[in-house]
């Protein structure tokens, strides 16, 4: 039997989540369908038995009551004080957020989660501070009401006749750790409201007749208790997901995005759909040409639903193209969705010979998906371009010149047409080709349409019987006008159809060639400064504004760097304000600023660099009155993923090589384990067998074999000693641990105490050193070169037979300012293609360490590195006739007379 498939995706996410949620706070909702069902008073009980257990509890905010027995909860509790706000002549109570940070309690009281912040606050919405604080590590407490949560706010409406304006997004209340549902008979919150406890007499007798009836308050409760059942639903899933049990949803919910007044009902209806279907959710809005013709109203409606739509869960999509209909059945084909969701003025025909209502399009263009029409109380309004003032601007007149211009001409050609005796037919396909110039030449279709009903009145007006006037004798003229008209303006409005397919296919293939430019200039930087240099290019390429880029290092912002644009306003946009909206943004992973409801009052659009939760860097886009609109903000949000993508694959390659690094010092670790546990091992056994032997044969031995024994001792000893040396030698100059004592010193005495060091311990070869006619004055370290000589000397004793002899020589090169130092012997000398190798650390005898020789091959090693921290070279080179020289160079002396 087959085992159900999960999708690992959605498993990955789930995990992911659960391991973000661990470092963060918890929160709890005390949730109620109504005012004065007692949540504060639930809250501030659960928050004295968290006292008990000994929680840290601090009350942040509780909205002020006049209630008793909730206020008689407030003593005993440490509160925050309150941050006065100054708002029209009034002074507003606010939660101090800063305060509560700098406090940093286990448990904080947070009350109202729905609240509107005033402005100037750090955030437009209270659950914004909540969502900080509980990145923070702090747990909250908090209230809410039914009527806030974003999905149920037409529902609610549409049952009190209230439109509620403080709310939450939905994701706030599903992804709560704990939500305590506070309930209560509404007969019983009734009674609770006449007797005085939830508002004063006056407004009181004012809900009682508008919100707290008995069937609204009844709706209200049953409203709260299914969005309850609804979250238990939730994650059971996402426990489900957890627990790697069978997972599988075949929907997909797409909502349609405009600017009407209503989508945004439209909006939380698909996201409660996709809820209950736990499905996927996508919100789409088309581009066309009908968009750069919004007002600013409608502009603002738009982006408020797209910020609706992201609130509420959907993933935004932007597409362009003219055919509405088709635009959203094709995207909906590639990206399997099962169900679109609509407004009923969306749906309906409004002319009686227009297009066919776009329910229609949608089921002929894409048959296989539901189409689900929401009904919509604004479906009698006008549309904004029917209610759009027409205005006569630079532009529309230099257009109507050009078509006043193009009708002229046209004229004129009739006229050489007309004495030349061509047909009225002739003439007419003039006027119409006349009409396809002024529709590619002008901007406004109206110029289009105003010159086919025109380009007639003049034909009447010139060529037809009698002229020069506007009536004509022949009747059948009347036929030839309405064609004339109709393919004129059947011509504009399909010139006007390719002008837009062009500027929009422009557009995106714009916005192809940036994306393709980003990509390339990021692929071939290796820098971490070069990528942000490029993507902050691109972006002032893009939005003609100042960039600001600050680059992350570790848990801190680097220092901020500028990018100008021609018609820079030299803005400062790395003031301290400025740069802790940026650390702000690094910090939480949203983005923050102007035209957001996050720290709006400053300069700049904050965007974070990143990829999931990891946050690469910020940058800042100077901002004016005007936001991004789609297509801008869109391609920014893609560079930013290509810089984001770049800056981790400079960081993975980084990691690559430290790795690669680690790996090849664990090799040599390795190989230097190897090696020593066979050098050591050898001598450490001679040297306790030749100690058995004297301490059990001593008197059994002669003289001359006691001698021996010792002298065997004292070999292995001394070369434990030079092997420990060498070692510790060469780890202090690869860490660049040694201090060198560089002074003038004379070579020949330097080589003379290495060759008396070594004399004493060979008895099989002879060392001779050529003494220099010259003073040779060398700027070393004595003690490393006496180091250097001592090592060539025994690798020459060593790879030699005995009777071998070994010349050490000084030389001048005052081309170079060096002296030159020769250690040749006439041994057997070493192969063409070892010489290349003999320097490399562990590299002995061919690249095998052999019994008979004992070398860990760190002496030559540690020559190379000793004569390079010198700025010098070393170099192996064959001896004529036979044998081995290594050469090698040191700095040469001055000596300074002071009279």
């Amino acid at each position: 039997m087959e085992m159900p498939r999960h999708d690992p995706d959605q498993l990955l996410e789930a995990i992911r989540k659960e391991d973000r949620r661990k470092s963060f706070g918890k929160l709890k909702i005390f949730f109620g369908y109504a005012a004065g069902t007692g949540k504060t008073f639930a809250m501030l009980q659960a928050a004295h038995q968290a006292c008990r257990r000994g929680v840290d509890v601090v009350a942040g905010y509780i909205e002020p009551h006049a209630r008793p027995q909730t206020a008689a909860l407030m003593s005993g509790l440490e509160q925050i004080a309150v941050k006065k706000v100054s708002y029209q002549n009034m002074t507003l109570s606010e939660f101090d957020i800063d305060q509560a940070l700098r406090r940093r309690p286990q448990l904080i009281l947070v009350d109202e989660l729905a609240h509107t912040n005033a402005p100037g606050s750090r955030h437009m919405k209270r659950h914004q501070d909540v969502q900080e604080l509980l990145k923070a590590g702090i747990d909250v407490y908090t209230t809410v009401n039914v009527q806030h949560i974003e999905s149920l706010n037409d529902m609610v409406a549409s049952i009190t006749g209230i439109q509620v304006q403080e709310r939450i997004p939905d994701s706030v209340f599903d992804q709560a750790d704990h939500v305590e549902l506070v309930d209560i008979e509404p007969a019983e919150l009734l009674e609770r409201m006449e007797a005085g406890n939830i508002y004063r007499k006056e407004q009181a007798e004012r809900a009682a007749l508008h919100f707290f009836t008995n069937e609204n308050l009844t709706a209200l409760r049953e409203i709260a208790l299914r969005r309850c059942a609804d979250r238990v639903n939730l994650r059971m899933e996402t426990a489900r997901l957890q627990s790697r049990k069978e997972y599988h949803t075949d929907e997909h919910i797409l909502v349609c995005l405009s600017s009407s007044p209503s989508n945004a009902k439209i909006i939380r209806t698909a996201a409660r759909m996709a809820q209950a279907f736990r499905s996927g959710f996508t919100a789409l809005f088309v581009e066309s040409t009908a968009a750069d013709a919004m007002g600013a109203d409608d502009r603002n409606r738009l982006r408020s639903n797209i910020r609706l739509a992201g609130q509420l869960g959907a993933c935004v999509e932007t597409v362009y193209g003219e055919d509405i209909a088709q635009q959203i059945a094709e995207f909906a084909t590639l990206s399997g969705v099962s169900k679109i969701v609509i407004g009923r003025s969306a749906a309906t025909r409004n002319r009686l010979f227009g297009k066919p209502a776009l329910t229609d399009q949608l089921i002929a263009c894409a048959p296989h998906i539901d189409i689900h029409v929401i009904p919509d109380s604004n479906a009698g309004m006008k549309s904004c371009r029917c209610t759009k003032k027409f205005t006569m601007t630079p532009h529309l007149l230099h257009d109507m010149s050009r078509s006043i211009l193009a009708l002229a001409i046209c004229t004129v050609i009739g006229y050489v047409f007309f004495s030349m005796g061509f047909s009225e037919a002739n003439i007419v396909a003039v006027y119409i080709l006349g009409v396809l110039v002024i529709s590619i030449v002008t901007t406004s279709r109206f110029c289009g349409a105003a010159a086919s009903l025109v380009s007639v009145l003049v034909f009447v007006f010139f060529f037809t019987e009698p002229r020069f006037t506007f009536r004509f004798s022949d009747p059948n003229y009347i036929v030839t006008f309405a064609i004339m008209f109709l393919v004129a303006l059947l011509t504009d409005s399909l010139a006007s159809r390719l002008k837009n397919n062009a500027r929009q296919s422009a557009r995106a293939a714009y916005r192809t060639k940036i994306l393709f430019e980003t990509n390339q200039l990021l692929q071939k930087e290796t820098r971490e400064q070069a990528i942000a240099d490029a993507t902050a290019g691109q972006l002032v390429k893009l939005l003609n504004r100042d960039i600001v880029v600050y680059l992350a290092d570790k848990n801190e912002l680097k220092r901020g760097t500028i990018y100008r644009c021609a018609q820079s306003e030299k803005k400062n946009l790395v003031s301290e304000n400025e740069k802790a909206v940026a650390f702000w943004v690094f910090r939480n992973n949203k983005h923050a600023g102007a035209t957001t409801d996050t720290l709006s009052n400053a300069c700049c659009l904050y965007l974070a660099i990143r990829i999931d939760q990891h946050v690469d860097g910020v940058v800042g886009i100077a901002m004016d009155e005007t936001p991004l609109d789609c297509f801008e903000n869109s391609i920014v949000l893609s560079i930013l993923g290509e810089c984001a993508l770049a800056l981790e694959n400079i960081k993975n390659a980084r990691e690559k090589e430290e790795a690669a690094v680690q790996a090849e010092n664990e090799r040599l670790r390795a190989d230097l384990l190897r090696m020593i546990s066979h050098d050591l091992r050898t001598p450490l056994t001679a040297i306790s067998g030749n100690a058995d032997n004297l301490l059990s044969s001593y008197r059994k031995m002669d003289e001359t074999m006691r001698e021996q024994t010792f002298s065997d001792i004292y070999d292995d000893s001394i070369w434990l000693i030079d092997l420990v040396e060498n070692l510790l030698a060469i780890t202090r100059i690869g860490e660049g641990k040694v201090q060198m004592s560089r002074c003038v010193h004379v070579m020949d005495e330097i080589v003379a105490e290495a060759v008396q060091h070594e004399s004493r311990r060979c008895r099989h070869h002879t060392i001779r050193q050529a003494v220099s006619q010259d003073l040779l004055l060398v700027d070393a370290d004595a003690r490393l070169i006496i180091q250097v000589l001592v090592n060539l000397i025994e690798n020459a004793i060593k790879y030699t037979p005995p009777g071998s002899v070994i010349e050490i020589s000084s030389r001048p090169d005052p081309k170079n300012h060096q002296v030159v130092v020769s250690v040749a012997d006439d041994g057997p000398g070493i192969p063409d293609e070892q010489k290349e190798h003999v320097f490399d650390m562990f590299y002995c005898n061919g690249g095998k360490a052999a019994d008979s020789q004992r070398s860990l091959g760190l002496g030559l090693s540690l020559c190379r590195s000793i004569v390079e921290a010198h700025d010098g070279t070393i170099t192996v080179a064959d001896r004529e006739p036979q044998g081995t020289v290594f050469t090698f160079t040191l700095p040469a002396g001055e000596v300074q007379l002071h009279e």
